[in-house]
Order: structure tokens, then sequence, then C-alpha cells
């Protein structure tokens, strides 16, 4: 799979760095072309000098065959609007833009643009909304046999109560993320877009789970 990344500050860096690590195609756009040292010597994607949300530049860096697109530069307005023209003029399904101003960030989701507020920041948490299924384990018992894993909601699934959710797939969900926050749900809760479900579950039974989860509810299923 292919990601772009604009902005190859510290975060961007990172970013980049981890998911060339995993043997993803990358591609770094920044209008400094001294960023580019910020990167893992042994950072093997492309480098792209030019404004994030120029659209030749986006296009050098390959975002029309990008599975994903993060704009992680140093200003909110740079980031939603390069966000905005991946997903509206080059139909990048997953984007994430990342913001300094938390209290902007619903206005954003509306937009289908997740964002993740800057003292929210961690880069596995930018990474689980940019890989398909999103699965990552995010904590392992002393045994190595129970796992915390994260699912982003299937879009399948929104609008739906999260009890429906568990009932269907058998899953015990400890928590949600939601607007970068997290919260115990409850018999009431529904489940909303860009949600990110929580799961505790037996580590051999994970990739099973989520692909119950991801199939959709019962009801729909052919």
């Amino acid at each position: 799979m292919h990601f772009v990344i604009m902005g190859c500050g510290r975060v961007g860096a990172m970013l980049a760095s981890h998911l060339d690590s995993a043997g993803h195609s990358v591609a770094v756009i920044d209008a400094n072309p001294d960023a580019f040292r910020r990167l893992d010597p042994e950072f093997s994607g492309r480098r792209v000098t030019g404004v994030g949300f120029d659209r030749d530049s986006l296009t050098q860096a390959g975002i029309e065959d990008a599975y994903a697109f993060a704009a992680v530069s140093s200003g909110d307005n740079s980031n939603i609007i390069a966000a905005r023209v991946a997903r509206e003029v080059f139909g990048v399904e997953h984007v994430v833009a990342r913001i300094y101003d938390p209290r902007r960030a619903e206005v954003f989701q509306r937009l289908g643009i997740t964002t993740v507020a800057t003292v929210l920041w961690t880069a596995d948490q930018i990474v689980r909304r940019m890989l398909p299924m999103g699965g990552s384990t995010e904590f392992l018992d002393a045994s190595g046999r129970i796992a915390l894993t994260a699912l982003p909601a299937p879009a399948a699934w929104i609008g739906r109560p999260l009890t429906e959710l568990i009932d269907d797939t058998e899953t015990r969900v400890a928590f949600i993320t939601r607007l970068g926050k997290g919260m115990i749900p409850d018999d009431r809760t529904v489940i909303q877009e860009q949600d990110l479900i929580h799961f505790v579950a037996a580590k051999k039974d994970v990739s099973v789970i989520e692909r119950r989860i991801t199939k959709g509810p019962l009801g729909q299923h052919s």
C-alpha cells in the first residue's frame, strides 16, 4: 500500500519511518528540503519538496495511488486544506489531519476528516486510522495470550447500537475513543463515524473478531 504524508517535522518523520520500516510505500512532502534530514537513514520512500496542498506536489507524491494521506505539518489551516484536497479532489478515503486546536476537531470530523489533536497525538493513533482493518494490539498480558486491540468502526456499523455489535460478533468492548477522548460505553451507546473500538480477546482470536466486525451486522449478510 502507498501512503502520502504532508509535513516532515518530528511527527511526520516518525510516521513516515514507521510505515516505511513496516514495508509500505511512502512519500513525504515538505516545503523545506532540509526537513527530510529527520527521516530515518534507512528510509526508502519518496521525498517531495513542495506545498502539501498543491496538486502538482501531491501528484508527484503519488496521491492518485494512495491508500491513505496524513497532514501533520505545523499549521492547522494547511493541514485541513491539504486533507480536504486529498479527500475531495483525489478521492483518498483514509485521511488524517493533525490539529493544534482541539476545539475545532468536531467541525472537521463532520467534513469526513479524522483529526488528531496535538496534545492527544501518538504515532500509533494515526497508524491505526490509516491501515486497513486498523487492528493494533495495544496491550498483551504477561502470558501474551490476552490482547487489548483497537479497530476503527466500519461504515456498516455507523448509527447502530454498540450492543448489537457485541451480540452479533461476541466481542468484549472495553472502551471507545471518540474525538480523541476515551469513553466507557453503556447500553445506550450508538456507534459513530470515526469511533475507535477497543476490544479484549484471546490473541489467537483477534483476527477472527476483526473479520466478524468488518462484515457488518448479521442482518445485512446475504
